[in-house]
């Protein structure tokens, strides 16, 4: 009778274990299409994206997604934190605006990675010649 019992509660956990695992498959992209750039990977919990940027953008403010920007080749001055001012909703979670009070410079280069939380406004101010980079976009839950 525990021996009957015992193996019910294994093969018990072990479907709920084997259940539990969502079928999940790994993701290849050929270097031919990365050189491409543009947006490499959509899935529903995150992006992955090739940047490239020649001139300032506007604020940008993500309610659910933290950006991991590393820096392909040129250079620029990322804006982040403070407030945005001059704000309008762009689409749900995502706000634009025309500048930040407050905030920290920092100074990107070719190699330096980049971590913005959701919800910190963010903006490319300076953008000397050009500035490619790779983003990675984790949508919170």
């Amino acid at each position: 009778m525990k021996l009957g019992l015992v193996t019910a509660a294994a093969v018990a956990a072990a479907v709920l274990v084997n259940g539990a695992v969502p079928d999940v498959k790994a993701t290849y992209i050929r270097h031919d299409l990365v050189a491409k750039g543009g947006t490499l990977v959509r899935a529903s919990d995150l992006t992955v994206l090739i940047q490239h940027r020649a001139s300032p953008g506007e604020v940008e403010v993500h309610d659910k997604e933290t950006d991991t920007f590393y820096v392909l080749d040129g250079t620029a001055t990322l804006i982040t934190g403070g407030a945005m001012a001059g704000g309008r909703v762009t689409a749900p979670g995502q706000h634009r605006g025309k500048t930040i009070t407050g905030g920290e410079a920092h100074r990107l280069a070719k190699g330096d990675v980049m971590v913005i939380p959701a919800g910190m406004p963010h903006w490319f101010k300076e953008v000397p010649r050009s500035i490619d980079y790779y983003v990675v976009k984790v949508l919170k839950p």
